[in-house]
């Protein structure tokens, strides 16, 4: 279980990991070892509720697929062990930003002073602009 609210965990289950070669760090050791982790995480198919999958397929951006795949890769550690605990914290920060609901904006209007503010400072401002035209002459 991968927990991320104190009321939600995500299920092992749901997660798919995937350990391939790393570029970076490591030395010889990223030739011979998969340190990488490409983790998977099938958002449409998983236990989260109905308005967090929606909200999660907004935040991943590009990182999740036409088929509703999320995936995660981390590989700026030289163990595997560390970058499949960054690609699996990096998943739980996702979800749980997903499970905030956005605050809804109450509809507010100006104030009649702000709405005065308004006016006089459209109003300098053109005056100003007036001021940069052409001076006409009186034989024009």
């Amino acid at each position: 279980m991968l927990p991320v609210t104190p009321a939600y965990a995500v299920p092992e289950d749901e997660i798919g990991e995937r350990f391939v070669r790393a570029s970076g760090p490591g030395g010889q050791n990223v030739n011979k070892v998969a340190t990488a982790v490409e983790l998977r995480f099938d958002v449409a198919a998983s236990s989260l509720p109905d308005d967090v999958k929606a909200r999660l397929a907004r935040l991943a951006g590009r990182r999740i697929s036409a088929d509703g795949m999320l995936q995660i890769e981390s590989r700026e550690h030289r163990t595997q062990a560390r970058n499949r605990e960054a690609a699996r914290a990096r998943l739980a920060d996702l979800i749980r930003q997903a499970f905030r609901r956005p605050r809804t904006r109450k509809a507010t209007r100006p104030t009649r002073a702000a709405r005065e503010d308004r006016l006089d400072a459209k109003g300098q401002r053109g005056r100003i602009k007036a001021q940069r035209s052409r001076v006409r002459g009186d034989d024009a």
